[in-house]
C-alpha cells in the first residue's frame, strides 16, 4: 500500500486544500484507489518499485522528522544558513521547509530578508508535497534498472531521474544537477568537516595503540572514504533522496530515518560537550590560578572556564542566521594546519626533539586508539550536502579521495610528531604537553581555544532545530519563539552538566568515535547501500561491504567497552595501573 498527498480541486500545486489517498499496488503494477472523496483528483503512484525496497514507508521520503536536517547541514558546505532555511532555491535545495520554521519566518520578518521570487508563502512551501505532483508514466521493474556506475557524469543518466516528468516542480533533474561550488570550494568544505578537534588526540591515540595503530588510521581512512562513496550512490538511487536521513528511510523505512537522525544528533551533541571540556582543559593550563567562589563554593580553574565558555557561546546558539559563523568556522582547516606546524616547530626549533618511542602495539588499549581515530573521519552526515552543492558532481569520488588523503596526512603527521616529542607523557590533547613559554605554543593553544567558539553554535543548531520540530503546531507563533530560546538554552545547559560530570576528553572522544561515528560512518552506509540496491550489487561489493560492517561492529563493540571502562576507571584514583581502558580479553 502506498500513501500520498495530492492537492485537490483546480488550485494546482499551490492549493492549500489537500486530501490523503492510499493505493493498493498489485504484482502487475496496476494502481487503483481505495478511497477517493474527490472525483477530480488524479490517482497515480508515487514512486517506482525499483527505488522502493521491501519495507519502504507508506509516506513519501522526506516527509517525516527531521525536516530541518538539510537546512542545518547546508551551513557546513558554505551555503548561507538563512538562504538554506528560508529560500531553498537559493542554496540549490528543493527540500520543502518545516512548518515550524515557516512559522518562525512569519513571526520574525524584521530579522530576515524576504526576497524570494516565488509567489507562494513559506508556509505553503512547507505544506507542499515533497514528491512530484505527476509521477512517472512508466514504472520500470527492478531487474531493468542497472546499478549506476561511478562517477555519474549527469544526474539524467539515473533511471529514476529520467522517468521524472519535465514539469516536475520539486525534482527537476536539470535543476537538481546544478550546484554553486567549484571543486576547490567543495574540497575546502570537505577538509573543514573532517579536520576538526580530533587532530589534537591523534598523538594520544598512537600512544594507546602503539606504532601499528597507524595502520588502523590508514584502514579507517580507506573504509570511510569508500563508505562515503557508497552514501552518494544511495543518494543517486532516487532524486527524492537528498540527505542521510532520506537514505535511511529509503533503505529501512521510518525506523532507518529516525535511527540515523538520532545517532547523528547524539554525535554532534557529544561534540559540543567535547568543546566545553577542550576549553576547560586548555584555558586552565594557560591560567592555572584562576578560580571563583559561587554561593560560598569554590570552583576550580577547569570548571570555571567550562562555565564561562558555555555562557559565552549561549548568545550564538540563540541566533537564527548563522551565515557569518559558517564563514568564520570555515577557517577550521587552516587552524588545524596551523596547530600541526606549531607543534612541529616546537619539536624542531625549540629544543624538544623527536627522540621518544613506544611499543609496536598495545593490544589492551588498542580499542581506545580505534575510537579516537574513528572520531577523525566522522563527516558522512555532511557529504550529501557537499555533493549537492558541487557544480560538477562527477568529480565527487575524486574530491572525496583527495580529502581523505590530505586529512590522513595531517592526522598521521601530527600523531607521529607529537608522540615522538613526548612519548609516554603524551596527554589526551597535544596542546596540554606544549611548554607555555614558547611563542609557537601560545599560537597553537590560542588557535585551539578560539576555534570551538566559532563552531559550537553551528554544531548545536541541528539538534536545536530537530527538537523545535517536535513542538506542536497548536502552539502560537509568539510562544514558539519563546520556546525556541528556552530549548536552545536548555541544550547548552545540559552540555555543561555532562561536561562537568564526565570531564575526560580522550575517553569521551573515544566513546563518540567508537559507538556513534563508527556506526554512522562505517556500518550504516554499507547497510543502506546493500538494502537499497539489493541484488544489483555485485558479489565482490557484497563481500567488501559485509566485511566492513563486520569490522565496524567489532571495533564499535570493543571501543565502546574500552572507553566506558576508561571513564569509569577515571573516577577511581586507586585503579591498578594499566587497567583503565583495557578490554577484558
Amino acid at each position: 500500500m502506498v500513501g500520498m498527498t495530492i492537492p485537490s480541486g483546480k488550485g494546482g500545486p499551490n492549493s492549500s486544500r489537500q486530501h490523503e489517498f492510499y493505493f493498493e499496488q498489485d504484482d502487475d503494477e496496476e494502481v487503483r484507489p481505495v478511497e477517493d472523496d474527490d472525483p477530480d483528483a488524479e490517482t497515480t503512484p508515487l514512486s517506482s518499485p525499483s527505488n522502493s525496497p521491501k519495507g519502504r514507508p507508506e509516506t513519501p521520503v522526506g516527509h517525516h522528522w527531521p525536516q530541518s536536517y538539510r537546512a542545518s547541514m547546508d551551513a557546513y558546505t558554505g551555503q548561507s544558513y538563512r538562504s538554506a532555511l528560508f529560500s531553498p532555491h537559493q542554496s540549490g535545495a528543493n527540500t520543502p521547509l518545516s512548518p515550524f520554521y515557516a512559522r518562525w519566518n512569519s513571526t520574525n520578518s524584521q530579522q530576515l530578508d524576504h526576497t524570494t521570487s516565488e509567489p507562494e508563502s513559506a508556509l505553503e512551501r512547507a505544506a507542499s508535497p515533497l514528491l512530484p505532483e505527476k509521477p512517472p508514466s512508466r514504472i520500470e521493474s527492478d531487474a531493468q534498472v542497472p546499478l549506476p556506475p561511478l562517477p555519474i557524469k549527469s544526474y539524467d543518466r539515473l533511471p529514476s531521474a529520467r522517468s521524472l516528468p519535465p514539469d516536475s516542480r520539486y525534482f527537476d533533474p536539470d535543476e537538481m544537477n546544478l550546484g554553486n561550488s567549484t571543486f576547490t570550494q567543495a574540497l575546502f568544505n570537505g577538509m573543514n568537516v573532517l579536520a576538526g578537534v580530533g587532530i589534537l588526540s591523534t598523538p594520544y591515540g598512537l600512544l594507546q595503540g602503539g606504532w601499528l595503530s597507524l595502520g588502523v588510521l590508514l584502514l579507517l581512512a580507506v573504509c570511510c572514504c569508500y563508505t562515503g562513496v557508497l552514501l552518494i550512490r544511495c543518494l543517486q538511487s532516487s532524486p527524492h533522496v537528498q540527505t542521510y536521513p532520506d537514505i535511511g528511510e529509503a533503505a529501512f523505512g521510518l525506523t532507518g530515518r529516525i535511527l540515523i537522525s538520532t545517532l547523528f544528533y547524539f554525535e554532534v551533541y557529544a561534540c559540543c560537550v567535547e568543546f566545553l571540556i577542550l576549553e576547560g582543559d586548555n584555558l586552565s593550563s594557560l591560567f592555572p590560578g584562576a578560580s571563583v567562589t559561587v554561593f560560598g563554593a569554590p570552583l576550580e580553574s577547569k570548571t570555571f572556564f567550562m562555565l564561562l565558555t558555555a555562557l559565552a557561546v549561549l548568545p550564538t546558539v540563540w541566533l537564527k542566521n548563522l551565515s557569518l559563523l559558517s564563514y568564520i568556522s570555515a577557517a577550521g582547516v587552516l587552524a588545524a594546519i596551523l596547530v600541526v606546524f606549531a607543534v612541529a616547530w616546537i619539536g624542531e626549533f625549540d629544543g624538544i626533539g623527536f627522540s621518544q618511542g613506544g611499543p609496536l602495539i598495545r593490544w589492551g588499549t588498542l580499542p581506545v586508539s580505534v575510537g579516537l581515530f574513528g572520531f577523525c573521519y566522522s563527516g558522512h552526515a555532511v557529504f550529501p550536502n557537499i555533493y549537492n552543492s558541487l557544480s560538477n558532481k562527477s568529480q565527487f569520488p575524486l574530491l572525496l579521495t583527495i580529502t581523505f588523503a590530505m586529512c590522513t596526512l595531517i592526522y598521521g603527521g601530527i600523531a607521529v610528531t607529537g608522540f615522538t616529542m613526548f612519548g609516554a607523557e603524551t596527554q589526551s590533547q597535544i596542546t596540554l604537553n606544549l611548554p607555555k613559554q614558547f611563542l609557537a605554543s601560545k599560537i597553537a593553544i590560542w588557535t585551539t581555544v578560539v576555534n570551538p567558539f566559532t563552531k559550537f553554535a553551528l554544531t548545536m543548531t541541528p539538534v536545536a532545530m530537530a527538537v523545535e520540530e517536535l513542538v506542536p503546531m497548536s502552539v502560537s507563533a509568539s510562544s514558539f519563539v519563546t520556546l525556541s530560546y528556552l530549548i536552545r538554552t536548555a541544550l547548552v545547559g545540559s552540555t555543561i552538566l555532562v561536561a562537568l560530570l564526565v570531564p575526560f576528553f580522550g575517553y569521551v572522544m573515544a566513546f563518540i568515535g567508537s559507538f556513534l561515528s563508527m556506526t554512522v560512518s562505517v556500518i550504516l552506509p554499507c547497510a543502506c547501500y546493500l538494502r537499497i540496491y539489493g541484488k544489483r550489487v555485485s558479489w565482490l561489493e557484497t563481500i567488501v561491504c559485509t566485511s566492513i560492517m563486520l569490522l565496524g561492529c567489532i571495533a564499535a563493540g570493543f571501543g565502546t567497552w574500552s572507553a566506558i571502562s576508561g571513564i569509569a576507571g577515571s573516577f577511581h584514583p586507586h585503579t591498578p595501573p594499566g587497567f583503565v581502558g583495557k578490554v577484558p580479553w
